[in-house]
């Protein structure tokens, strides 16, 4: 699976240091070579011994080892590698390469590499959660940073919650992800995905009952076939894919921008379900009952982003594929919306409540292009992504 490739493993000084020894057997069973880097607290967890016993390579610990800068060097190190992996990633570690810092070995790998990256972030539940570390994240995600975890549960301090590093199994998994020869590497791919919420006030907001599992099993899929995948996602319940670049919105307005921003894409999968009106002036106080009734709401009309990227006239992709989730007359209002809109690809799909289809995990869809109607076989969200992501990988070929 990951034969011949070469893992340049960072370990961060955690108490999930000790993982990244199981890290290192299970990336080499795989068939990878990997050199790892200990920080100095991470050899308060782990020894130099026990990694280099475990890769069968030399650990490398210190920037000013003149040996090293004279056979190899940090630039050298760097870049030798074919994805470098921090794991764990503390909020240290984390902090230090969203800042741009470089006063150690680690940091200074991280800032001189012109490989991906991907971090398994581990830490106290509130070091997580804290919004530090939750603007670190977002800039380095922003930066192209892979991210896997963490995971909830319980903590080695005794506190429940998310901050556990990932587990070594699904780390390599997001290595072999990102690291992926599939059809659709070296292609770069746009997903949208989840709800959008629309505030009323500071506790009401329009939204609807996306739960955006569709456009992550998308997102996963096209990642799966080796793709670099901008995964621009609303406040949805499932957690995004690992191995994907994140950018977290909340508003049909902010999910426009991103999308923007994530531009230039070989292709654009705009699975969101995004809310078609918001409020034209929110309330920036909770809207409190009074003798005249209900308040009169204001609605305007949300930006149209599938249209906005469907008719760009320049840096469009080669590729755009809406949704159209209806309720009835599917096929002719997914026919006229491609139509409107100006897109290459509908997916369309009855969401009617019968159906069970809008938060749950089947969907029967119906590929709609210029060549007409292809209507697939109800089946799982993550087998309906896999035929969409091949679809796309033979569109771009």
């Amino acid at each position: 699976m990951l034969a011949g490739k070469r893992i340049l493993l960072i370990i961060g000084g955690g108490i999930a240091a000790f993982k990244s020894l199981d890290l290192i057997r299970r990336l080499r069973e795989r068939g990878a070579t990997v050199t790892p880097v200990l920080t100095r607290a991470a050899e308060e967890f782990v020894t130099p011994l026990s990694a280099s016993a475990l890769s069968a390579q030399k650990v490398y610990r210190d920037l000013f080892d003149l040996t090293d800068e004279a056979e190899m060097g940090h630039i050298e190190l760097s870049r030798a590698a074919d994805l470098v992996v921090v794991a764990p990633a503390t909020a240290d570690l984390m902090a230090k390469m969203a800042g741009g810092h470089a006063n150690d070995l680690a940091s200074t790998l991280l800032m001189a590499t012109d490989k991906r990256v991907l971090i398994a972030p581990a830490m106290n539940v509130r070091m997580w959660e804290h919004p530090a570390t939750q603007r670190n994240l977002a800039t380095l995600q922003g930066d192209g940073i892979l991210t896997v975890g963490p995971d909830e549960g319980d903590m080695a301090c005794g506190e429940y919650g998310p901050g556990r590093m990932a587990e070594p199994l699904a780390i390599v998994d997001a290595v072999s992800a990102a690291l992926q020869d599939g059809p659709l590497k070296g292609k770069h791919v746009l997903v949208t995905s989840g709800p959008t919420h629309e505030p009323i006030d500071p506790v009401r907001y329009i939204a609807n009952r996306s739960s955006g599992a569709q456009g992550t099993a998308i997102a996963r899929a096209l990642s799966a076939l080796g793709a670099e995948v901008s995964f621009v996602t609303g406040p949805a319940d499932v957690p995004p894919p690992d191995g994907v670049r994140v950018i977290k919105v909340q508003t049909a307005q902010q999910m426009l921008e991103a999308a923007k921003a994530a531009l230039p894409a070989d292709a654009a999968v705009f699975a969101a379900a995004v809310a078609d009106w918001r409020m034209a002036q929110a309330s920036d106080s909770k809207i409190k009952k009074g003798p005249d009734g209900a308040p009169a709401l204001t609605f305007a009309e949300n930006p149209d982003i599938l249209a906005t990227v469907s008719q760009m006239t320049k840096g469009r992709p080669k590729l755009v594929v809406g949704f159209a989730a209806e309720t009835d007359d599917v096929i002719a209002h997914a026919t006229a919306k491609r139509e409107r809109k100006g897109c290459d690809w509908i997916i369309a799909n009855d969401v009617s409540p019968e159906t069970g289809i809008m938060g749950g995990t089947e969907n029967a869809v119906t590929v709609i292009s210029a060549e007409g109607a292809d209507a697939w076989p109800r089946m799982s969200k993550d087998d309906v992504a896999r035929k969409i992501a091949a679809r796309i990988a033979e569109a771009l070929s």
